[in-house]
């Protein structure tokens, strides 16, 4: 018997997005704190890095804030130069969160019932 179940990111975590330059930062923040192990388990910086790599990061960084359930991703290059140098229509990089966010993740059957949309398990 299965005892996980394959969801997109966003159904255990919702995320913010800032920028500076040629740096996205992007906060992912679980929906539950029982999530949190979880979500610090498999996403990962490779995990980000290899979501991103149409985008090439040069490098991605993860800081881990346990008291608030959430994480923080620095990733370098993604931005094609920043807001004054690039051609990109989303220059900010507002929705690279929606990107991550549909990182796909395994989560325990223990565990769903506290992901976002659980009624449909």
């Amino acid at each position: 018997m299965n005892t996980t179940i394959d969801i997109p990111l966003y159904r255990a975590a919702h995320g913010r997005t800032g920028d500076k330059g040629d740096r996205s930062n992007i906060s992912v923040i679980a929906w539950h704190p029982a999530l949190y192990p979880m979500l610090v388990e498999q996403v990962t910086p490779e995990a980000v890095a290899a979501q991103f790599r149409h985008r090439a990061p040069a490098g991605v960084q993860r800081y881990l804030l346990p008291r608030l359930h959430a994480m923080n991703f620095v990733l370098d290059g993604v931005l094609d130069g920043g807001v004054n140098d690039a051609l990109n229509l989303d220059t900010h990089g507002k929705a690279l969160s929606f990107l991550l966010l549909d990182l796909r993740i395994r989560v325990p059957h223990e565990l769903v019932s506290l992901l976002a949309g659980s009624d449909e398990y």
